[in-house]
């Protein structure tokens, strides 16, 4: 499901990005109305999603980003190939961490509640020489 507390969290972002386990295709379309959209398949995504990718790349204001569903199938070193955010999904479980110079987001499920966790997206904002996220915990 895509909450319109999602929607407005994700407003005037120069890039949306989906870690998997999207569920409908109507997420990617809502998604894709906010501006240039990647998304990788989950683990829970059914026939229509296998045409997506299990991992994605692509740079976006000089920086380099990796989005994987699920970050225990990570198969590169993101560090020594020049990554410099990791997305991941799976887990539902949103947390920003830094190892090694790259910054790792799982911004949790902005759609359907799971488990007991919060609802919630991130936001990435790069600068010149920064990069930060900030969890955004949405309202039901």
């Amino acid at each position: 499901m895509l909450r319109p507390s999602a929607i407005a969290a994700l407003q005037g972002c120069d890039a949306i990005v989906h870690a998997g386990d999207i569920g409908r295709l109507e997420v990617l379309c809502g998604l894709s109305a906010l501006g240039p959209l990647t998304a990788v398949r989950g683990n829970v995504d059914l026939e229509w999603a296998q045409a997506l990718a299990q991992t994605a790349e692509f740079e976006l204001a000089g920086r380099r980003f990796f989005v994987i569903h699920d970050l225990n199938l990570l198969a590169i070193n993101p560090h020594e190939t020049g990554i410099d955010v990791v997305i991941s999904g799976h887990s539902h479980q949103p947390a920003i961490r830094r190892r090694a110079d790259v910054l790792f987001v799982n911004p949790g499920s902005g759609g359907r509640r799971r488990f007991r966790l919060p609802i919630a997206v991130a936001r990435i904002e790069v600068s010149d020489n920064r990069i930060s996220a900030r969890l955004i915990e949405l309202t039901e």
